[in-house]
């Protein structure tokens, strides 16, 4: 026996948030013996995740609305409701055909570090370029965007 298992499932983005991170490595860990398992988990994780970017983390959909209003990018959007539909589909049995297998699992995994980097890795990299200028030139730059 190895201890912890080996997964081929890709690491948690540093940026991730410790909660979301908690339920990602659980599912990196299961996911070979119970990819169902790990795709609920990844579900999860992605709702906890909302509530890290401002939403309530209760409705996933309205969640993915609200952040559409606040200018989500369509390939973010696209990655959240496929995360979304393929996790709940992992509990809900009966309403759509898709194989919760390994490889479906390591595609959320993808998705999900996706969603962090480009909400969350992305954003802060920029704020910290961006804090790195000049105050005269964050005040031309304001009074540029006023007019």
């Amino acid at each position: 026996m190895i201890y912890p298992p080996a997964s081929m499932a890709p690491i948690p983005s540093e940026d991730m948030p410790e909660d979301v991170q908690a339920d990602y490595l659980e599912a990196r860990s299961i996911v070979d013996n119970s990819p169902r398992s790990a795709c609920a988990l990844l579900r999860l994780a992605v709702q906890k995740l909302m509530l890290a970017l401002g939403e309530n983390g209760r409705d996933l959909n309205e969640d993915i609305k609200n952040l559409i209003k606040k200018g989500l990018s369509t390939k973010i959007q696209r990655a959240l409701d496929s995360v979304r539909i393929i996790g709940n589909e992992a509990v809900h049995p009966g309403t759509l055909d898709l194989k919760d297998d390994v490889p479906t699992a390591s595609a959320i995994f993808g998705l999900v570090n996706m969603i962090v980097e480009v909400m969350i890795t992305q954003p802060k990299e920029v704020d910290d370029i961006y804090s790195k200028l000049p105050e005269s030139k964050k005040v031309e730059i304001a009074r540029r965007d006023s007019k």
